[in-house]
């Protein structure tokens, strides 16, 4: 893991004009967020506010998660193939308030809970064709906090964002918006999970128990799995996985025990060609492999004599759907349990020290940000 990225605390900037409270029209001119300008050089800026748009709702940010990805543009100035070409504020894992309706009336009232569907689908240039109803596979699909075009789609952590009315989701007042935070993530491993098909009553396994694995372990339980085991290198993730429904859980390096769960049902979520390698031993002949971890671009090696001889089905899983309106249903009914996932906030102020918190998974779940008045 790169040690050479972890910057003092800056001085916070000073905005240029005060932030009046969120009062009938009254709308602020400006917030901080996090943004990344270059690989190792995260900032906390204030950024103004732009007019919304009609069909945009102004949201002001309760809490945001730290996701991979944004890990990934701090260190490295990329995730994945998309790659920084400009300052990118990031963050796609949200929760907050609406606070000025979209002007065209549609979506939620101000003053709603909500969480945020991040996704934009689209087409894209050319004939690439995908099924019309996974729109997450659309080729021109955009996604909050992401450099996979340019100009960049800025992500949400900042104290107030402009989003599409589209991409709220009301939640009942009685839902905490701290927990709701988990909502994008856990759709993610909710996404996952549906890839598998039925797993009432099936053996499981989930490879990395990360934030994803372990709200694939809750979302497992939820379903019915007859048992769940989760892998890791770490302690601290497997007693998260343990704290949200695992029954047994095994150290990565414990090869034999891995190979001898048999699961009916294995998820990848560490997103190492090793952990591909343990998700194909681990498998029951004739069992299903979903892959949610994303392995770096390029040839990868993989177990695919063992994965053939076992008729394994391998899975890609990406993004989601639908699925965050079963999570926040799940959610509100009580059905899903998923508190322990998260391990630690931060006040945006101290952000910097947040990802540097973030970035080691011995010591970390899901790390989230706090926005707001009172968030230092």
């Amino acid at each position: 893991m790169p040690t050479d990225t972890t910057l003092p605390e800056p001085a916070l900037p000073e905005p240029a004009v005060p932030v009046p409270a969120v009062s009938g029209s009254v709308l602020p001119v400006s917030g901080l967020a996090v943004v990344a300008h270059a690989k190792g050089d995260l900032r906390i800026d204030e950024v103004p506010l732009a007019s919304p748009a009609p069909d945009e709702a102004v949201v002001e940010v309760r809490y945001g998660g730290i996701c991979g990805s944004d890990l990934h543009y701090w260190l490295h100035g990329a995730a994945g193939e998309s790659v920084l070409k400009a300052p990118l504020v990031l963050g796609h894992e949200i929760s907050g308030t609406v606070v000025r309706a979209a002007a065209d009336g549609t979506g939620p009232a101000a003053g709603t809970p909500v969480a945020v569907h991040p996704a934009t689908p689209g087409p894209g240039a050319g004939e690439i064709r995908y099924p019309a109803d996974r729109p997450n596979l659309s080729p021109g699909c955009t996604y909050l906090g992401s450099a996979a075009r340019y100009p960049h789609t800025d992500g949400a952590f900042a104290r107030y964002v402009n989003l599409p009315s589209r991409m709220l989701r009301e939640l009942p007042a009685a839902l905490d918006l701290r927990t709701a935070a988990l909502i994008e993530p856990a759709s993610v491993a909710w996404h996952a999970v549906a890839r598998a098909g039925a797993v009432a009553g099936k053996t499981a396994l989930v490879i990395g128990s990360g934030p994803i694995g372990a709200l694939t372990v809750a979302i497992l339980k939820r379903a019915g799995a007859a048992r769940i085991t989760a892998v890791d290198m770490h302690p601290k993730p497997l007693d998260i996985a343990a704290a949200v429904g695992a029954d047994e859980v095994i150290t990565a390096g414990d090869l034999e025990a891995i190979a001898a769960v048999q699961a009916d049902v294995v998820i990848e979520s560490s997103g190492s060609h090793h952990g591909l390698a343990s998700a194909i031993q681990g498998a029951a002949r004739g069992g299903t492999v979903v892959m949610v971890g994303l392995l770096p671009t390029g040839p990868q090696p993989v177990l695919i004599s063992l994965a053939i001889t076992r008729e394994l089905d391998l899975k890609g899983s990406f993004r989601f759907n639908n699925e965050i309106d079963d999570v926040i249903t799940a959610l509100t009914d009580g059905t899903l349990h998923i508190d322990p996932v998260i391990t630690h906030d931060y006040p945006v102020e101290h952000a910097l020290e947040a990802f540097n918190i973030a970035r080691n998974s011995a010591e970390s779940g899901k790390v989230l940000l706090s926005f707001g008045a009172g968030s230092a």
